[in-house]
């Protein structure tokens, strides 16, 4: 989908159509959690200060996150999925694998199903989204992106070597900015200069990963759609208004993040046995700490004095004070794996 969040806004009010919106908390330290095609034309992107947005964009519309309802519309987008296969892997609340290979209306073509679906959610739910489409889902993701908004790429097997041999290393799937920049100082910009590296040499300088680099650069990836997918964590965080810096305030805040923590452990039923924290300074440098645990973690005397243990491993003073805490549980039990076939959104940010 194509700036979900605030497509979705700018549908259901029409007077935010063609007008630079972000959606997030208009607060000193909210973020942008979407941004409107028309805001990212100054800047304006997922993931920023809101305070910096607006300086970016002055005229700048900030709309509070309605997150129950995206994922209502984002059910929509996905029965009109069902209609075509059920061999559908979400990616995230907007974004998915379809494999189409054998699909429920027998059209040869995966181009002409594609096309399809854009029209329909176009039509029936008054958005646009866009389409990648190609013979594995490496491929396929940097094909949906590729011609974003409201775009279809076709990456043809015959075509798929040069279309990456000329592909930026920091468009590939799975390369971060860190990760680009390190590609960048070993002399590597484009796939064409990332496939001279033998698998050996990514491996020793990537580890695991550079294995998967090696393959996507020869567009190799034979991971099947997976139409299950389990809840892999469950978490929240908090950005303070003001930095704290002081062992009182933090424990204080630490301990109202574990309530908000163990509440949506019980509404999701979760079960996990590893604990991570993570903090966040006011140089927006982070650290995680974590620890893992026999037994599964539920409740706030479980899992308080955890916290309190991995937060006495982080230095933080005057000078160098805390923005954000978080805290997730990860490391499913097999139990709890098992009662949860459906797919979840992995983790839930929590911003006030």
């Amino acid at each position: 989908m194509d700036a979900f969040f605030a497509s979705v806004e700018q549908r259901d009010d029409p007077s935010l159509r063609g007008k630079p919106i972000a959606v997030g908390f208009d607060t000193e330290r909210g973020i942008v959690t979407t941004a409107s095609y028309e805001a990212r034309r100054f800047g304006v992107h997922s993931a920023q200060s809101i305070q910096i947005a607006k300086r970016l964009c002055p005229q700048l519309i900030i709309v509070p996150v309605r997150h129950h309802h995206y994922r209502e519309v984002s059910a929509e987008v996905h029965r009109i999925f069902q209609d075509y296969t059920d061999l559908i892997e979400p990616l995230s609340i907007d974004e998915a694998f379809l494999d189409v290979t054998d699909n429920k209306r027998a059209m040869d073509m995966a181009v002409d199903i594609a096309k399809e679906i854009r029209s329909r959610i176009r039509e029936e739910l008054h958005l646009t989204a866009s389409a990648g489409v190609s013979y594995n889902k490496f491929l396929a993701k940097i094909a949906s992106d590729y011609r974003k908004p409201d775009g279809l790429c076709v990456i043809h097997p015959d075509k798929a070597d040069a279309f990456l041999a000329r592909l930026p290393v920091e468009d590939f799937w799975a390369v971060g900015p860190k990760t680009a920049d390190r590609m960048h100082r070993m002399g590597i910009f484009t796939g064409a200069q990332l496939r001279d590296c033998s698998r050996q040499h990514l491996e020793k300088v990537f580890g695991k990963v550079g294995r998967v680099y090696y393959d996507f650069a020869r567009g190799m990836d034979d991971r099947p759609v997976e139409p299950t997918w389990v809840r892999k964590s469950v978490g929240c965080e908090r950005t303070f208004r003001e930095d704290i810096s002081t062992q009182a305030a933090v424990i204080i805040e630490l301990y109202h993040i574990t309530l908000e923590l163990v509440q949506r452990l019980q509404k999701a039923g979760f079960e996990g046995k590893t604990l991570v924290l993570k903090v966040k300074f006011a140089d927006f440098t982070q650290i995680t700490r974590s620890l893992t645990q026999r037994q599964v973690l539920r409740t706030k005397e479980q899992i308080l004095p955890l916290a309190k243990q991995l937060l006495r491993q982080v230095d933080y003073s005057f000078l160098h004070p805390v923005r954000l805490i978080g805290l997730s549980v990860t490391n499913p039990s097999s139990s709890a794996t098992d009662r949860f076939p459906q797919w979840e959104e992995g983790y839930l940010p929590f911003e006030e």
